[in-house]
């Protein structure tokens, strides 16, 4: 599968995305800088986590801005994967490619941390080398992961079976129905607040993370 990771000034994620590819895919990803336009050949686009443009105006703002996003709007209406995690996540909902808004967490304090995550369903391009019901650990570093939407649009992503992950071991950012994760309709766009690409080899605590990757690769 043919990736590239998507760079923003003051993301920092990027290196652990290009392990984590690397580990499963084997294969060099492709560096793609905010102001590029060009996602041809491309399979997977990752936006990675940090902090771009330094989280002002709202977390992923600016970034949804940038001219990299009309391109990768254009992948996904294509039937493009993009996997958008942590900051990522929040890019992708301001680009509205993903519903629903990722708040300050409640406590309003930064999060870092371990956390357990539950697969909901294992028959995504994303989630194959898991079964439903899974329990992994996944590092969480962020300020705003609370994720919310209105009832009416939690209630689809529940009934649509659109909900990738969830918290297992207690909510400590007060996201919504104690939501990690969402899906796209298609189930080829996945936004996700934890980093399982911080953990894909035994060198850097444990390989939790790496079934995410492996599945990608299976496809």
């Amino acid at each position: 599968m043919r990736t590239a990771i998507l760079l923003f000034p003051g993301i920092n994620r990027e290196r652990d995305m290009a392990i984590a590819v690397r580990q499963s895919f084997g294969a060099e990803p492709k560096m793609v800088w905010h102001k590029e336009t060009d996602l041809s050949g491309i399979d997977l686009v990752i936006i990675p986590g940090g902090f771009s443009f330094g989280d002002y105006l709202r977390c992923g703002a600016m970034a949804a801005q940038s001219p990299i996003m009309r391109a990768v709007k254009d992948h996904a209406a294509r039937g493009g994967y993009v996997l958008g995690v942590c900051n990522g996540f929040q890019i992708l909902t301001e680009a509205g490619l993903l519903p629903g808004a990722l708040l300050r967490n409640a406590g309003l304090r930064f999060l870092s941390m371990d956390t357990m995550l539950r697969v909901e369903r294992a028959d995504t391009v994303f989630t194959s080398k898991w079964e439903t019901g899974a329990i992994f650990r996944a590092p969480m570093a962020h300020g705003d992961g609370n994720y919310a939407a209105d009832t009416a649009t939690l209630d689809r992503l529940e009934g649509e079976n659109l909900v990738a992950f969830r918290y297992a071991d207690g909510n400590r950012n007060g996201a919504a129905r104690d939501i990690a994760g969402i899906y796209s309709p298609n189930l080829r766009i996945l936004g996700l607040m934890p980093h399982p690409e911080d953990l894909v080899d035994p060198l850097l605590g444990g390989t939790d993370g790496k079934p995410l990757f492996d599945s990608l690769a299976a496809a």
